[in-house]
């Protein structure tokens, strides 16, 4: 599965990177340096001991007043192995003297004072006043090689440690960094037909104050076009109460003055249709106040009395009489912040949906449990989970022979969710094998 990108990932890479870049050519520059500074070092320590060397021997033989001619002395020391070895010869080349380390054939370097370097060797040439006596001290270049490998190593180490704590400290400068645009992002993902109150970019940093400006710009504009639609809906749906109630009454009178036979069958059909579009108006005026956020309240009410005054007028209306039973446990409350009149309208919708789109010939059910779970629950056969799915949404409508607009379950989720509740809807009902169920949980 392909990784998202992140700017927190690609800064911790380019900036770990660019830091182990940096001290490797450091390290590399430091090198160059150490290689200098010990060549200097060795070669002052290498020239002191010839000079130093080269006294003792000559006043050692002088003491002795041996000829050095007569064989090679070899002058024996504890140490196995020797970072300087020497040799003393004579003007024609032959060594009169050495170290224990030091090879038996003369040095590959000419009898002249100063440096001189082999494959292997750097040597040091020192004579005596007469130049009778050449004292060279030979210094293995791997030695120094060494020297120098052994420093580069010893600034390659850190790294191992420097590199994990980087990337940690690298993430946690920039999760401080970055927390004003998360702060940002969570204030943006909030804004919805609900809340469009303005972002507030006072404490933001200059780089994305302008991110929050085009933001409120954008939010007012949003502002702006869903006030005009709710006002175009809410003043259409008004405007069309009276003319259709009108009409409805007009027709009715006729259908009742006619006698039966087709034109009355017409009258009647006339008057379903107006019925129907009182009813879509209705909903038109309870979707403008949904969107504009009816739901929230910063006063806590008791939501069981008005549960229980809207079943009781069903009960009251001729045509739902009988319909609709409420079930609530002993002693169940319903206290929340909540607005009642849109609590009132959700209800409305879930049970008229029910009555609607169950079967006829059973009730529909309104429970209340302790918990403070609402549940109307309806029969008929049981709805597809591919269909329940989609039956928030506005003019979705299952499959159904039933009149309706398609906008209560809509509305109901949309007041329900501003109310900081949840609408749960399930088929077959809860402990059912058929039926329809729509759950309302509110938070305390």
């Amino acid at each position: 599965m392909r990784r998202e990108p992140s700017i927190t990932r690609r800064l911790i890479l380019a900036l770990t990177s660019t830091m182990v870049i940096f001290w490797l050519a450091a390290i590399g520059l430091g090198i160059q340096v150490m290689q200098h500074e010990f060549d200097e070092l060795f070669d002052s320590a290498q020239q002191e001991t010839a000079q130093r060397l080269l006294a003792l021997i000559v006043d050692d033989l002088n003491q002795r007043a041996e000829t050095y001619a007569s064989g090679v002395a070899i002058l024996n020391t504890p140490a196995s192995r020797e970072y300087l070895t020497y040799q003393v010869r004579d003007k024609d080349g032959n060594v009169v003297l050495r170290s224990n380390d030091a090879s038996p054939e003369p040095f590959d370097a000419p009898l002249v004072r100063g440096f001189h370097n082999n494959d292997h060797q750097r040597i040091y040439t020192e004579a005596t006043a007469d130049d009778a006596l050449f004292m060279q001290v030979a210094d293995r270049l791997g030695n120094r090689r060494e020297a120098v490998r052994e420093s580069a190593v010893t600034l390659l180490l850190p790294l191992i440690v420097l590199i994990p704590a980087s990337i940690f400290a690298i993430w946690l400068i920039l999760g401080r960094a970055l927390k004003p645009i998360e702060t940002l992002r969570r204030d943006i993902a909030t804004k919805d037909s609900g809340n469009m109150a303005a972002i507030e970019g006072d404490g933001l940093p200059k780089e994305i104050k302008p991110i929050a400006r085009s933001v409120n710009l954008l939010l007012a504009r949003l502002r702006s076009a869903l006030e005009a639609e709710r006002e175009f809906t809410a003043n259409s749906a008004h405007e069309l109460r009276t003319p259709i109630a009108g009409a409805l009454a007009q027709t009715q009178r006729l259908a009742e003055e006619l006698s039966a036979g087709a034109a009355r069958t017409r009258a009647l059909q006339v008057e379903s249709s107006l019925v129907d579009l009182g009813r879509l108006a209705e909903k038109l005026l309870q979707l403008s106040r949904a969107e504009a956020g009816i739901g929230a309240s910063d006063k806590a009410a008791d939501l069981s009395k008005v549960l229980e005054m809207i079943v009781s007028d069903y009960e009251r209306d001729s045509r739902t009489k009988g319909r609709v039973n409420y079930v609530p446990d002993a002693g169940a409350t319903l206290v929340r912040y909540a607005d009642m009149d849109a609590f009132g309208i959700v209800m409305r919708n879930l049970i008229e949906n029910a009555l609607l789109h169950g079967d006829q010939d059973r009730p529909a059910t309104v429970s209340l449990d302790k918990a403070g779970t609402i549940r109307v629950v309806n029969g008929g056969p049981a709805i597809r989970e591919a269909d329940l799915a989609g039956l928030k949404k506005r003019f979705r409508r299952g499959t159904t022979s039933a009149s309706g607009s398609g906008l209560g379950l809509a509305i109901a989720d949309r007041i329900v969710a501003q109310m900081g509740g949840t609408l749960e809807l399930l088929s077959p009902a809860s402990d059912e094998t058929s039926g329809f169920e729509a759950k309302v949980n509110l938070p305390a």
